[in-house]
């Protein structure tokens, strides 16, 4: 009698040990699952779901400094800073609200012209950056433009019948030399703002002297500004 009393305590007992780390392995994962989506989320954008200035800053400087990658190294890397012409215009039209799914609409069309390799981050307000790993610069302008060109034409009448938005895109590149991330997004800045100033809705770069891309390119007056970054 006492043996068989023993026994299914027994077989119990090491159920019991079964469920127990079956239950620990569980609450591992569980864990891992929010560690990964807590990461996730710092990494991005709560109004835009796009990645963030904390995230850009980290990966472009992981990207310049990786030597050891042959495309980044022979052909290297470019970084487009793009800015929503007259976006304050919009707010105080529209009010902020309105302008939040401006941002999220635009954010969507920049996400759809670029490849898979490529990523946008929010810079901040109304302001992203498109970073383009392995690209020369002439393929990184054809992008840029193909992004301009959507945004330039996105039938922006569906959130309002008189809305219209356009962007101004500067696009930098840095190859074969090691990059600073400021120094790269410095220039980048400088030719968004050489855009602006050669009437918006363009996309400007440096080959030789400044240009602008695609139709704004017979544009008679391009400002060129002194480089600043080396």
């Amino acid at each position: 009698m006492a043996a068989g009393l023993h026994a299914p305590a027994g077989r119990g007992g090491a159920a019991a040990r079964g469920d127990t780390t079956t239950g620990t392995h569980d609450e591992l994962d569980r864990l891992r699952r929010e560690h990964a989506e807590a990461r996730e989320q710092s990494r991005r954008d709560s109004l835009t779901a796009s990645y963030n200035r904390r995230y850009l800053d980290e990966r472009l400087a992981a990207l310049l400094g990786d030597l050891d990658d042959t495309a980044l190294r022979t052909t290297g890397i470019c970084v487009a800073l793009v800015d929503i012409d007259h976006f304050k215009l919009v707010n105080d039209t529209h009010g902020h609200l309105f302008g939040d799914r401006v941002l999220q609409r635009m954010v969507a069309e920049l996400d759809a012209a670029l490849p898979d390799d490529a990523f946008c981050a929010r810079y901040g307000g109304e302001e992203f950056a498109l970073v383009l790993p392995g690209r020369a610069l002439g393929a990184a302008v054809d992008i840029c433009e193909t992004a301009r060109e959507r945004i330039a034409h996105h039938p922006w009448s569906e959130l309002h019948p008189e809305l219209r938005v356009t962007v101004s895109i500067g696009v930098a590149h840095a190859v074969g030399v090691p990059t600073e991330v400021e120094r790269l997004i410095g220039e980048a800045d400088m030719l968004l703002y050489t855009a602006k100033e050669a009437g918006r809705n363009a996309v400007a770069y440096r080959a030789g002297h400044v240009r602008l891309a695609g139709p704004a390119s017979g544009r008679r007056s391009i400002p060129q500004p002194v480089r600043t970054t080396g």
